[in-house]
């Protein structure tokens, strides 16, 4: 790399420092990865034609919105809140009621601006409950949205002329003039409304992390002590952090309004969906911009396929937070970033063959305990079905012996060789970990 003179402040003799090729003002690799985001979005519905799959993928446009919108408080703020959904399922019945206003004619609202119309809404509650949530952090702050949440899934069922009753709020989307010859009947017209927005809000919450305000919202996350020292309100930089957080939450649930046509208190407002959101955007990885981007994408996965696979999909979800947070606390994206910095290095390779073998031995693992839980769940849930329950292609008799201690065997001999082999694996890591240092000190001439 070529050098550039640079002159040394008050006079005297010029150093030497690198000059950096840029391509001013393009940041050239951020235009090649949104440019792939977009044309992903584009291609997805081509590339994946059932019915379902076109289903999943609109579902998995706005649960990337939301677990953005989450993560502007946790990740970004450090503010870990119990109550997200209700700023998503209030912006999704907000959205539904402008729907039907605007269906009957009391509203001119085109169906393409109705997610809008849910990101204010969700923006007006969290100014209206952010004041009060925001004057506290940590653990306090957690325990606050955590009651606002569960008081709110308990007005739902005192309001039952604004959430509907039991029975929710239904709508139809078809409504109005079509726009450029698209009424938004059709599934595939609405996956692109709903990539659209994705998109735009991916790019908007994306800027946010750059600007002042992202910026001290990151400050006060890791120091608010010198934050408050240096003259900036801590509780007015989480309330504004928290009042844009609920704006792209209510899109979110304006767009699955838009989808699902029906909006129920169960589905929107409750503490489970909080914790799913939360979830989530953990296994997908806080710290990183991309990682709740991930962690949408396998919500969807978990709740619309893992649920029609097995009744014991929330025990596995369970399982793997659990061993994320052992293991992984920085959740995939964490994964991601540390093996490209093996690949920028040149080490990937060495340490491929562990993977295999940690991927190998946590299988067999998995099979083993899957199948006792699986058995467990026959026995409790379906033993009216017969004695036989058809797993991976085998036939297990939940009341054999055998049957019983084959899972268990393949279990405990999964795990001990994974055992084994995630302490060479770490040994492993270590070395190239060291390896790699000591070329970074040697690149900066220590």
């Amino acid at each position: 790399m070529p050098n550039e003179v640079v002159p040394v402040p008050g006079g005297g003799a010029a150093r030497t420092a690198p000059a950096y090729y840029r391509f001013k003002p393009w940041n050239i690799g951020r235009m090649v990865v949104w440019g792939v985001f977009a044309l992903l979005l584009i291609a997805a519905p081509h590339v994946f034609t059932s019915s379902l799959a076109l289903t999943m993928l609109s579902q998995m446009g706005y649960a990337i919105i939301i677990c953005l919108s989450y993560n502007i408080l946790l990740g970004q703020g450090g503010m870990l809140s119990f109550g997200h959904a209700v700023y998503t399922g209030l912006g999704s019945f907000v959205a539904i009621h402008a729907m039907n206003r605007a269906a009957d004619g009391s509203l001119p609202i085109p169906l393409v601006l109705i997610p809008v119309v849910g990101g204010l809404a969700g923006m007006f509650f969290a100014a209206v409950l952010g004041w009060v949530t925001t004057k506290k952090s940590g653990t306090t702050f957690a325990m606050i949205t955590l009651g606002v949440g569960e008081l709110v899934a308990a007005m739902s069922l005192m309001l039952p002329g604004f959430f509907g009753g039991e029975g929710g709020i239904t709508t139809n989307r078809v409504y109005g003039q079509p726009l450029l010859g698209l009424d938004f009947g059709p599934g595939i017209q609405v996956y692109y409304l709903i990539a659209f927005y994705c998109f735009v809000c991916t790019a908007l919450m994306f800027a946010f992390t750059a600007t002042p305000l992202g910026r001290m919202l990151n400050a006060v996350r890791d120091n608010p002590e010198r934050v408050a020292f240096v003259g900036y309100n801590t509780q007015r930089v989480r309330y504004m952090g928290f009042i844009i957080a609920g704006f792209f939450a209510g899109i979110g649930g304006g767009l699955a309004a838009i989808n699902f046509e029906i909006v129920t208190a169960m589905d929107s407002v409750s503490i489970i969906r909080s914790g799913t959101f939360l979830l989530f955007t953990f296994l997908g990885g806080a710290t990183f911009f991309f990682g709740p981007i991930i962690g949408g994408v396998l919500m969807v996965i978990a709740t619309v396929f893992l649920s029609e696979l097995t009744k014991a999909w929330m025990l596995y979800l369970g399982l793997i937070f659990l061993f994320m947070v052992m293991y992984a606390p920085g959740g995939i994206a964490s994964l991601i970033m540390m093996n490209l910095r093996l690949a920028k290095y040149g080490k990937l390779g060495r340490i491929f063959g562990a993977y295999l073998a940690l991927a190998g031995t946590a299988l067999a693992m998995l099979v083993g305990l899957a199948a006792v839980v699986e058995m467990l769940y026959h026995l409790q849930l379906n033993s009216a079905l017969g004695d036989t329950l058809r797993f991976m292609g085998m036939q297990l008799n939940v009341r054999s012996v055998d049957s019983w201690l084959g899972a268990v065997l393949v279990f405990a001999t999964g795990l001990g060789l994974f055992e084994l082999t995630r302490r060479e694996y770490l040994r492993h890591w270590g070395q190239i970990q060291e390896e790699i240092e000591h070329e970074i000190q040697r690149a900066e001439g220590h």
